[in-house]
């Protein structure tokens, strides 16, 4: 798999084995398709569609390239020979709407890719027909992907993606622990994980287990020590 050079690291975590699906079954199933149309998947802040992005990359047969748009550290010239890689995945794509230079190379990666036969997948918090480009050319490329929307998970999907995580990384997590986190800790998901994260850490520094008197005593701990 390709790395940019751009300080990003593919999280290990973000395969579609771990990937809770809830709704968004039709999704998954179309970015685990080989080849096709390019995609566009468009929803809010943490509704997975950096996991989902990634994980196309992990799935790829050959180089894959991830490269979010939000990081304006680098020109656009950044994305010149991506359309050599297998899949190429490029998020926050709402970042670079109204910039034409960005437009302008994204209108060239579309026309590369396509001749390469390479897959091209976006994401954005907007369907591409509701961003105000500037580029005629790019909006009607950008119109022309298969449009997914990701939808957020519901409580049953949050405590899915939980299980997920927690046995992806080794650890027994008995129901009513999980039912004690999903009550006592902020639903969106991206918090969640972040917290279990942490206090798997935090069980292994302390070489205990993730039971609810452990959890509750790294939250008051937690609590104690903000500022």
């Amino acid at each position: 798999m390709r790395q940019l050079p751009l300080g990003v690291t593919l999280r290990a975590s973000a395969i579609f084995d771990s990937f809770a699906q809830g709704a968004n079954a039709e999704v998954v199933a179309a970015l685990q398709e080989k080849g096709g149309d390019p995609l566009w998947l468009w929803g809010g802040p943490g509704c997975g569609k950096t996991h989902l992005l990634q994980a196309v990359c992990a799935a790829a047969e050959g180089p894959a390239a991830y490269f979010p748009l939000s990081d304006r550290s680098l020109p656009p010239a950044a994305l010149r020979g991506l359309a050599t890689c297998r899949a190429i995945c490029l998020d926050d794509t709402h970042a670079v709407a109204g910039d034409l230079g960005w437009e302008r190379r994204l209108f060239g990666l579309f026309n590369e890719a396509g001749e390469a036969g390479s897959r091209l997948v976006f994401a954005a918090r907007r369907p591409p027909r509701q961003l105000e480009w500037r580029l005629d050319d790019w909006r009607s490329r950008a119109a022309a992907c298969v449009v997914y929307h990701v939808r957020e998970l519901d409580e049953a999907g949050r405590a899915e993606a939980l299980e997920l995580r927690a046995a992806q990384r080794g650890i027994a997590l008995p129901s009513e622990t999980l039912e004690y986190l999903m009550r006592r800790v902020p639903r969106d998901l991206p918090s969640l994980l972040k917290l279990l994260d942490e206090l798997d850490e935090a069980s292994l520094a302390a070489q205990r287990r993730l039971t609810i008197p452990f959890i509750r005593a790294a939250l008051e701990k937690h609590a104690d020590t903000k500022p």
